[in-house]
């Protein structure tokens, strides 16, 4: 689905990305790994629109979408989380979800003033949405919460949620485990598996968790100084003396 070939993205003299390539396959659960400083989330930020690459080329379904814009990748069903979630504090999680699908009828003066009844459709059909998805996720007991009051972790799965009222190919993960207790993490890898295995999403997601990592994913890219270094198994990865390396000694295997 996603081929990233030979990328590249300077800040001045920092190379923060250095000739990047890989592939993510259609109705996979890859990994992004690597110690910090790696590029991990540059990348990410170039594939998802918020950098141009300063070289290199991106492909989507096989169109090339380098330099693309976020809400250009957003209507060709690439999204993209992040490590801190971005809600809508002063909204209700229903009402956040509700702010997702573009071109509501609402957003329209003259439907507003001349068809009423067309808006009050199609607010009833996002509700109807925001609800099934509220159901899905099972946080029904936090839908009229005001979403600056979740707990971190539910805040990632309010982010999922949104990803899940527009008709997404790919979501790419930014740390959905960070602050994240392991009784949400499992919801939260549950949702995935689901989406994953029933709905065909497609996910990228950069993670430091290897337990959840090799719950999840398959296969495992690991970065190291802007590149990839390898490529594998969780397993193959926890046990690949390069990749231990890279991470200098810091207990990747045992994690």
């Amino acid at each position: 689905m996603i081929v990233v070939n030979d990328v590249h993205k300077h800040f001045g003299g920092i190379k923060a990305v250095n000739g990047a390539s890989l592939t993510i396959e259609t109705g996979s659960i890859t990994a992004l790994v690597g110690p910090n400083g790696a590029g991990k989330t540059t990348l990410f930020n170039v594939i998802a629109g918020l950098y141009a690459p300063t070289s290199g080329t991106i492909l989507l379904d096989g169109e090339d979408i380098t330099g693309l814009q976020p809400h250009e990748l957003f209507s060709k069903g690439l999204l993209r989380t992040f490590q801190i979630a971005h809600e809508f504090s002063t909204l209700s999680v229903r009402e956040n979800l509700m702010m997702v699908p573009p071109n509501q009828p609402g957003e329209s003066l003259l439907d507003t003033w001349l068809r009423p009844s067309k808006v009050k459709a199609g607010e009833a059909e996002v509700r109807r949405k925001a609800d099934e998805v509220i159901e899905f996720l099972e946080i029904g007991h936090v839908a009229d919460e005001l979403a600056g009051n979740l707990s971190g972790g539910q805040k990632k799965l309010l982010e999922l949620g949104r990803t899940m009222m527009v008709d997404a190919k790919i979501v790419f993960l930014d740390e959905v485990g960070a602050g994240v207790n392991r009784t949400l993490l499992n919801k939260i890898g549950d949702a995935i598996i689901r989406l994953n295995q029933e709905r065909g999403y497609t996910f990228c997601m950069i993670e430091h968790d290897m337990e959840f990592i090799s719950r999840l994913c398959n296969p495992v890219i690991v970065m190291a100084e802007g590149s990839v270094l390898a490529q594998g198994t969780a397993e193959e990865i926890k046990n690949n003396d390069e990749v231990i390396e890279a991470y200098l000694g810091t207990g990747l295997k045992n994690k």
